[in-house]
């Protein structure tokens, strides 16, 4: 792909055209780029070179790659990272596998940042060493007591070491928003370390899962990608108010967005 510029403000794709052949086949456009994108990643993660720069650039190049596939982007609130002067706390709903590729290369630039992954991540062949590279905390979801204590040690060290990371407390991918399954362990986490958290609405189900490979689906170029971020949100007591705040400016966006649709 080509080098990709650093997006200073909220994105909303070019009105580009898009061939023929994308329109018939865009599944086969994106896997086409993706692929390699991926393998390199792994090769130079392998190398020990895959650090923060090298993970942007590939994040921005799978986000081109959806737009060569018809996939139209609308990014909004990147104001409310760029303006803190803190590590943070994102916590966002969880749709598809699309926002863990983009948010590296929507984030990183403004401040450093990890995930919270599945421990089983680590291991997979190609995916596993990229992961590895970019220091995330992995959690069993298996073992909820000893995932908790991990994430309240190891959040609270990167947030310590200027490092802001990402939570999706619905512990896995959903087409349906269910604020019963929101669990709060970034806002207890927000709450130990002391900073503040931002609220992260996605909606990206223009990649679908795969019915072999959950990660390998069908790119749908007409349903658009919205992500948005919120206003900082510091803790105040037990902090359920500020769970209910997350909750609701998912919720309210989820449905504008899928209203306008």
């Amino acid at each position: 792909m080509n080098q990709t510029p650093y997006i200073h403000s909220d994105y909303h794709s070019p009105p580009e055209p898009v061939s023929r052949f994308s329109k018939s086949f865009p599944s086969i456009v994106f896997y086409r780029y993706f692929f390699p994108i991926v393998w390199h990643a792994s090769r130079s993660a392998q190398r020990g070179q895959y650090d923060g720069a090298a993970w942007i650039q590939s994040s921005m190049d799978v986000l081109q790659a959806l737009e060569q596939a018809g996939v139209v982007f609308d990014i909004t609130g990147m104001d409310q990272l760029s303006g803190l002067n803190t590590p943070c706390v994102i916590i966002g709903n969880h749709m598809s596998v699309l926002e863990t590729a983009i948010l590296p290369g929507i984030i990183h630039p403004r401040r450093r940042v990890t995930f919270i992954v599945k421990q089983s991540l680590l291991d997979y062949p190609i995916f596993g060493p990229v992961i590895r590279a970019r220091d995330p905390i992995a959690v069993t979801r298996t073992n909820p007591r000893q995932d908790l204590k991990t994430v309240m040690e190891q959040g609270t060290d990167r947030l310590n070491r200027g490092v802001s990371i990402i939570v999706f407390p619905q512990t896995t991918r959903v087409q349906v928003f269910d604020p019963g399954q929101f669990n709060t362990i970034g806002i207890k986490l927000a709450q130990r370390a002391g900073v503040p958290v931002i609220p992260l609405a996605v909606l990206t189900d223009a990649w679908k899962e795969g019915s072999l490979l959950s990660d390998i689906g069908p790119i749908i170029p007409s349903k658009p990608v919205h992500i948005a971020f919120g206003k900082p949100i510091w803790i105040q007591g037990r902090g359920t108010d500020a769970h209910q705040e997350v909750i609701q400016f998912i919720h309210q966006n989820l449905m504008k967005w899928q209203q306008a649709i």
